[in-house]
């Protein structure tokens, strides 16, 4: 059943690089959901967050800096998607850097949200001591109001703010994604196309895509319609296989597409087949099994792959634990990616699917008799009673004489054969192998 709620409105957070909106961002939302470095121009795309305050719920947009006079092509498109974050607002909270001064970027942002006739609050931040607010009375310059003195690292006037905010939303905003919406993290090591997947399943450029190894730091939530069901995308950092790899932004950015995954259902692991499956490919699925999320692994470039559908199934099934199925697609083309989301909605159902006790315990007789189970001197394990405790992802409660009797490898072959029988593949089983009582 969905929980489906009507959000306030939209908020957009705007401003120049590196003058405090991620820090602002992670405030307001009570999070650490935005990367924050003091390097400038961490946040790329925008990224959406529900927030509360006093009972009224409403989305959070966090914009990438915006430089108009960059011309970087990677910086014309942080702008663009700032200025789309801004159409899609019922208001705008503008960030300066109040000990800055109001500088030539901040005028040239002023006079965009001028011509955009949004609701505009200039948030006057790192003001960290209230000796400082007179700082912010030079903001009157831009000619956009009351500027709003607040300190986005120590919180100083940020409840001021809040209230501000939710005072100016008009209600009726976007409906708030319910319970039953197939959260979906798109992993893979750095620069293999996921953001390019995301923009091509969406049919519009949502989020940046550069030649760039590394654009996404941030994990990026999409909202996605198909077949009746909701999905939500997340595009994720590129994971690289070693931490000695991970330095500064690109670690807390890697700590990101983990927690992306841990609460996502589906990870679906994003592969060059034009490259083959190499080492780093499987420790990324390998991560996805960790976090308990089901894996599906999308085979991209497969027009121009030199591998066999039976290449690829007998390597993920020797190599990967989870035995994951696998859809090829292009993102350039179009091909598969209505398959795929019906793959991803298969494996979803199966996820939070529920096994019978008496199905379950069905194959347990029928484990019994395929493989005689392992013995320590007079005594052989005996698999007595199964059933399934949890779902999202299955966990097995078997009951038998003497849980020391279990070796790795019949645990192994007992979770493979579960598996199979169920048609788990992709999906985490966990099997808790209990003492009788």
């Amino acid at each position: 059943m969905s929980t489906e709620e009507q959000l306030a409105g939209t908020v957009a957070v705007v401003g120049f690089p590196n003058v405090g909106k991620s820090t602002l961002v992670n405030r307001l939302t009570q999070s650490r959901a935005a990367v924050v470095h003091e390097s400038p121009g961490v946040t790329r795309d925008r990224k959406e967050l529900v927030t509360d305050w006093n009972g009224k719920r409403f989305l959070l947009i966090d914009t990438g800096g915006v430089d108009i006079a960059d011309t970087r092509p990677i910086t014309r498109s942080i702008a663009d998607q700032a200025r789309e974050a801004v159409e899609e607002a019922d208001l705008v909270l503008f960030v300066v850097d109040a000990r800055q001064g109001i500088t030539p970027g901040d005028e040239e942002i002023a006079q965009i949200l001028r011509e955009s006739r949004k609701p505009v609050v200039v948030v006057a931040n790192k003001i960290d001591d209230p000796s400082q607010e007179p700082l912010a009375l030079e903001f009157h310059r831009l000619g956009l109001g009351e500027p709003a003195p607040i300190s986005g690292m120590h919180g100083h006037g940020t409840g001021d703010l809040l209230d501000d905010v939710v005072e100016r939303l008009p209600g009726g905003g976007r409906t708030e994604i319910g319970a039953d919406a197939i959260r979906v993290a798109i992993l893979g090591r750095p620069n293999v196309g996921k953001s390019s997947l995301v923009n091509a399943l969406l049919g519009r450029e949502r989020v940046i895509v550069s030649e760039v190894p590394g654009t996404t730091r941030d994990a990026i939530d999409t909202v996605l319609e198909h077949g009746g069901r909701t999905f939500v995308l997340v595009d994720t950092a590129g994971l690289r296989r070693k931490r000695k790899h991970r330095q500064g932004i690109e670690y807390y950015s890697e700590l990101r597409a983990l927690e992306a995954a841990e609460r996502a259902d589906v990870a679906l692991v994003l592969i060059d087949s034009s490259e083959g499956i190499v080492e780093q490919d499987l420790a990324v699925a390998d991560i996805a099994r960790k976090t308990q999320s089901s894996t599906l692994v999308a085979l991209s470039k497969w027009d121009v792959s030199t591998m066999t559908v039976e290449d690829v199934r007998g390597h993920l099934t020797r190599r990967l634990r989870q035995r994951p199925p696998f859809v090829a697609v292009s993102a350039k083309t179009g091909r598969g990616l209505g398959r795929l989301l019906d793959k991803v909605a298969e494996l979803y159902d199966k996820h939070t699917a529920r096994v019978s006790t008496a199905e379950l315990n069905r194959i347990l007789k029928e484990l019994r008799e395929a493989r005689q189970p392992p013995s320590k001197g007079d005594r052989r394990l005996n698999l007595l009673y199964g059933t399934q405790v949890t779902t999202r992802p299955p966990r097995f409660r078997i009951s038998v004489n003497d849980p020391g009797l279990v070796t790795r490898d019949y645990g192994y072959w007992v979770e493979n054969q579960l598996r199979e029988r169920l048609g788990l593949e992709g999906v985490p089983v966990t099997i808790d192998f209990v003492r009788s009582t």
